[in-house]
């Protein structure tokens, strides 16, 4: 018998109505975990613990490496796998940091519902159903973070939210889902090479990393506002990591001080490194010491360089990492 973690964070997932009407996390991960039909069937070990109730959007780093320490105490203590309830708004940053730090075999799996328990056709009980079998598969081993979600599985590293309100809203524009639930059964379709990156060490501190998306027309208010106030940035640029000609200087002064990640805000695809020459373009941008994140959205990069900045990492050690991601 297999025996699985599932940690309760809050989210749709664990909302009812309040007395005003709305929804708000009220449930416990044990109440989620009793209403799933054929659960106590599965022949699954089911322990859980409530460990926060909070919308997704109110999540931490704080949360995240208490998080991170108390899978790792279960995992010591014999689990075959966990599973994360959350709320939806951060599911991707909340597995892509647990990707980071999980360096074991057993899958983390990460879940949670579009639709909360008051509406017809609440979507909490299967995706945590499909999550549980997940983490129990021995399929899933070696796969880092997961992302299940209307029976997909996806890569952490990989998976976006793509629609406000839709079930189908977590996908994986670069490489698409690694496979599916199937009958209660992980199907692994293919398995990405997983690049884990260099751990670094340093004195532990709480960085800020801001992130701030180029538009139309960009005179880089924003910029100026933010600059000497954080201690690393990502830019979410146009295309294939391009910028308005008038926040070049700006952005070479702050890359000078702190780590800029230069980032796609398309959310798919790569940052170029060598195609475009124009003042602004990414082969501009990075000549003036801004870093590539690759493949990798504004939002990932943001909780990468907040990981290596928050462990003591060096401009050349942030730089080392995001070359090898």
């Amino acid at each position: 018998m297999s025996t699985v973690v599932v940690f309760g964070l809050g989210g749709t997932i664990a909302m009812t109505a309040d007395s005003g009407g709305g929804v708000v996390p009220a449930l416990s991960v044990e109440q989620l975990v009793a209403a799933v039909p054929g659960l106590a069937e599965s022949g699954i070990d089911v322990e859980v613990e409530d460990f926060r109730r909070v919308p997704g959007a109110s999540l931490s780093f704080d949360d995240l490496d208490a998080l991170a320490a108390a899978i790792e105490r279960r995992l010591d203590g014999g689990a075959d796998g966990v599973v994360v309830t959350q709320g939806t708004d951060t599911i991707e940053e909340t597995a892509y940091f647990l990707d980071l730090v999980h360096t074991r075999a057993e899958p983390v799996v990460v879940t949670g519902a579009m639709r909360n328990p008051t509406l017809a056709g609440a979507d909490g009980p299967a995706n945590l159903f499909a999550a549980i079998r997940a983490a129990a598969s021995p399929r899933t081993r070696d796969l880092g973070a997961l992302v299940v979600f209307a029976d997909e599985i996806h890569a952490a590293c990989r998976v976006r939210k793509t629609h406000s309100t839709s079930g189908g809203t977590f996908q994986s524009p670069n490489g698409g889902a690694l496979g599916y639930v199937v009958e209660g059964e992980a199907r692994i379709l293919n398995r990405p090479v997983r690049s884990r990156p260099s751990q670094v060490e340093g004195p532990s501190r709480r960085p800020t990393v801001a992130l701030v998306t180029m538009t139309l027309g960009d005179d880089g208010a924003v910029l100026d506002a933010i600059a000497d106030r954080v201690d690393g940035l990502v830019v979410a640029a146009f295309g294939v990591g391009h910028v308005p000609s008038g926040v070049v200087d700006r952005l070479g002064e702050v890359a000078a001080r702190v780590p800029v990640v230069l980032a796609s805000r398309t959310g798919s695809g790569p940052v170029l490194t060598e195609t475009y020459a124009f003042p602004g373009s990414e082969s501009d941008l990075l000549g003036r010491g801004l870093i590539s994140a690759g493949f990798l959205d504004p939002l990932k990069a943001r909780i990468l360089l907040h990981h290596l900045l928050s462990r003591g990492a060096s401009l050349a050690g942030v730089r080392d990492v995001f070359a090898e991601v």
